[in-house]
This record gives structure tokens, sequence and C-alpha cells, in this order.
């Protein structure tokens, strides 16, 4: 299925899985608006690049505003955007706790309300990439699944209140990933697990699956995981 035509905005686009998502969507004929701290455009055409901190909220509303000016609305939103930082919970500091809760969570909030004005009348996707973490606890990932939590919460209950909009909501859930996110604070790279991780390219085929999907049905959850990896039910 082809997207040409179709309007996304993704966060957190500037590498990993944010990027992979938003080359496949225009692979694919989306128009693209893209939030990064660098506002990276990634060398695309049809893009819409602002450097924008998921935290500000005013900042991601100046660029879904603009997206949807420039392509005539909005009608997939990918809240991608994400940090982490691992180890026992005593041992976290103040500024990781509040930057895993404000990026995470509040970051999606903040990314969803700044860009569903442009998708009501419109069917669209909200596509929010939480985690494995999102769906279970995990030992020294605390805070980090407390903030994942949230945002399989939060897109539960959204798929709730705007179904009657035409909008579905999806959480895509991944477990361990090769990117620079995954293997950075706390995390070694040298990591026995490496070579059996998933891609950012692997995540972003189920990103694209999910949208294309028939839009007499939506899809609410999807798990990923790597073959190397346990499997939580």
């Amino acid at each position: 299925m082809k997207l040409d035509g179709k309007t996304a905005v993704v966060t957190g686009a500037s590498r990993g899985i944010g990027a992979a998502v938003a080359r496949m969507l225009h692979e694919r004929g989306a128009n693209l608006g893209l939030a990064s701290r660098s506002g990276n455009d990634l060398g695309l055409e049809r893009v819409v690049a602002r450097p924008c901190d998921v935290r500000d909220l005013e900042a991601l509303v100046a660029l879904c505003d603009a997206t949807a000016e420039r392509f005539g609305g909005i009608d997939i939103v990918v809240a991608n955007a994400g940090v982490g930082a691992y180890g026992p919970f005593l041992d976290l500091s103040r500024e990781h706790l509040d930057e895993m809760l404000d990026v995470n969570l509040k970051g999606t909030v903040y990314t969803i309300r700044a860009a569903l004005p442009h998708m009501l009348g419109r069917e669209g996707d909200v596509i929010t990439l939480a985690s494995e973490a999102g769906r279970r606890g995990l030992p020294y990932e605390a805070v980090y699944c407390a903030s994942k939590f949230g945002q399989v919460g939060l897109t539960r209950a959204l798929d709730g209140e705007l179904r009657e909009h035409g909008i579905r909501c999806t959480n895509v859930c991944p477990g361990g990933v090769a990117t620079d996110f995954a293997l950075d604070d706390g995390r070694g790279r040298t990591a026995d697990v490496l070579p059996g991780m998933m891609t950012a390219e692997d995540v972003a085929e189920v990103v694209l699956f999910c949208l294309e999907r028939p839009r007499r049905f939506r899809m609410l959850e999807t798990a990923l995981r790597p073959m190397t990896e346990a499997s939580w039910g």
C-alpha cells in the first residue's frame, strides 16, 4: 500500500528508529514533518524539519502547524523520541529521572496534542513507539519502565477517545534494538546480546505494517522481540 499524499509527523527523527521510520514513510510517498533536536531533514524531499525538543509543547505546535500548512493537514503521527538510563533505582540521578519522565511520557503527550487538531476529520493513525518495558517491569529499568507504561496507557486510552473520529491508535513495543539509544547510558556496546538484536529498520517495517492495514480494523498493540530474547507473554 502506498502512502502517496499522506502526511506524517515523526519525532526523534534524526537517527535510530525515528530516522528509519521517516525514510520508509518517504519511500511510500508520504510527506514528512520531522522533529529532532538537530532539525535534520535526512536529505529528503517533501519535508518540514525543525529543531524541536519534545519537552517544548510550543515548539511541537509550531512544527505541526507548519507541516499542516504546507501539506494540507496531518494523517499520521509517530511519537518516537525517547531516552533511557539503566542501573539501580537509587543510583539514578535527578537529571536522569526527570529526563526520562519528561521526554518519554510528557513528550509523547505533547506530540499527540500538537498534531491532533490537524488530524480530526481525516482517517489517521497515532503510533506510539513504546517498548517491551511498557508491558512488564524490568529490574534496573524502573523509571524507564514507568515512563513506557505511561505511554502504553495513554495510547490505549486515546484509542477509546479517538476511534469515533476514525483515528487508530497503536502501541509498537520492541524488545532489544541495536541503536545508540539502547547501547548507551548503562549498557555496554560489547554486550553479548548485540549480534541478535533487531535493527531500527526492523521496527520501522512493523510501523509500516500497522499503518498499511485496511481501515476496517485497528491494531492496538504490536510487540516484537529478537529471536535471541526471552518471551514473557
